[in-house]
């Protein structure tokens, strides 16, 4: 069998924590796998060279901040290959470039385009276990590259996929997938499974456990993907295709993104292309929009509000702001004090009264709406950020405290 098992920056953290990450790969691989590991900078590793690059220069340019940030997944794999090696198990470490992760050129955020099997297979052929960076490849002029937030889940899939790796294990401080974030919220329960579909809404819009571009790839290239505790020995949560009814949930879980920012562009003309115009401006800028609302304003104009992610509010003004005679509005603000709180199940839409009960659970709490998103499998609301904790242990409560 062949085995991609991807451990976190806090998994490897300290030669404590590396020992015993050690072993779990030790397992698989005397059980008589091919094991091919994915590594992430140790703890805050990536946040101290950031700040490095800071004391040199405020505003470097995003070439050499990933020829910088790239060092961090290095060292994770060469100290995991010296600790294998002390085992007296054979292990070899590989940068990004080495197994070839081609990439576009978007430094910081790069896509992979291919990724050669050749340089690993040489490697497994000879019962290695090959350790691989993540987070990072190498553009068609030989630059290295960088994936961007949750490069190394993303690696860790696109390997599993080019191999035909037969499971891809995403190893983590927590040991699944949760209905709730289990350290803020009292009550919140393992799921055995969950669906592509499901796990992808709750990647994007705030979970942590696993980053919506490994879930969409995981889909798409049908990568079997199990998330496990690298602290426990035990059971995970298996994200697949379909999840049989006797272990379906209507619910599968609530989540909050407290990084996001209304923008509302106020007092602009009630006529048609107005909508086009706001969104054409967002849409040069590539900044994405996410939960939209219209509203009626006074002596023919409206307020257009949507919601974008908190680090993309500045910018989103700016480019309105430039484009603010086109657009034909009276004025553009940005309130930073919101957060969005979703529910996430497949057939949500179609059961009868379950989505009125988020809404209940948000009015016995006192909390307000200011605006509300819906699709097949998730309903989300933007409510003040200040009430965000206690709308996602409400919301949960109502769902799930009384099963």
């Amino acid at each position: 069998m062949l085995i991609v098992q991807k451990f976190g920056g806090s998994s490897v953290a300290d030669a404590a924590k590396i020992e015993r990450v050690a072993g779990i790969i030790a397992d698989a691989y005397r059980a008589g796998n091919e094991v091919v590991v994915v590594l992430s900078a140790q703890g805050d590793t990536t946040d101290d060279l950031i700040e490095k690059a800071k004391e040199i220069n405020s505003n470097p340019s995003k070439r050499e901040m990933d020829v910088l940030l790239t060092v961090g997944e290095q060292i994770s794999v060469a100290l995991m290959a010296m600790q294998l090696e002390k085992m007296r198990l054979p292990a070899v470490s590989l940068t990004g470039w080495q197994i070839e992760m081609n990439t576009n050129s978007a430094h910081g955020a790069a896509r992979i385009k291919s990724v050669s099997t050749e340089r690993i297979r040489r490697e497994l052929d000879k019962n290695r276990i090959v350790l691989i960076a993540g987070f990072q490849g190498v553009n068609k002029y030989g630059d290295i590259t960088t994936l961007g937030r949750g490069g190394s889940d993303t690696t860790a899939v696109a390997v599993a996929a080019v191999l035909g790796a037969d499971k891809c294990q995403i190893y983590t401080d927590v040991d699944g997938v949760y209905t709730a974030d289990p350290h803020r919220v009292a009550g919140a329960k393992k799921l055995d499974a969950i669906t592509y579909d499901e796990m992808l809404e709750l990647a994007s819009l705030g979970n942590q456990v696993l980053h919506n571009r490994s879930v969409e790839m995981a889909k798409r290239y049908h990568v079997d993907l199990e998330v496990l505790s690298s602290y426990e020995r035990k059971p995970g949560t298996k994200v697949q295709e379909v999840v049989k009814p006797v272990e379906r949930m209507i619910i599968s879980g609530v989540v909050k993104d407290a990084k996001i920012a209304r923008i509302t562009v106020a007092g602009v003309p009630d006529e048609p292309g107005v909508a086009f115009r706001v969104f054409s401006v967002m849409g040069r800028a590539r900044i994405n929009v996410d939960i939209i609302l219209q509203s009626a304003g006074r002596g023919g104009t409206t307020d257009i509000s949507f919601t974008v992610a908190e680090d993309d509010a500045d910018e989103a003004k700016a480019a309105l702001e430039a484009g603010a005679d086109a657009i034909g509005c009276d004025h553009i603000t940005v309130d930073r004090d919101v957060a969005k709180v979703s529910i996430v199940g497949a057939g949500l839409m179609h059961a009868p009264g379950m989505a009125v009960r988020m809404f209940e659970a948000l009015a016995n709490s006192h909390i307000n709406i200011q605006m509300i998103s819906s699709s097949e499998i998730k309903l989300s609301a933007v409510i003040p950020r200040a009430d965000a904790d206690r709308a996602v242990a409400a919301v949960h409560e109502k769902y799930f405290g009384e099963s």
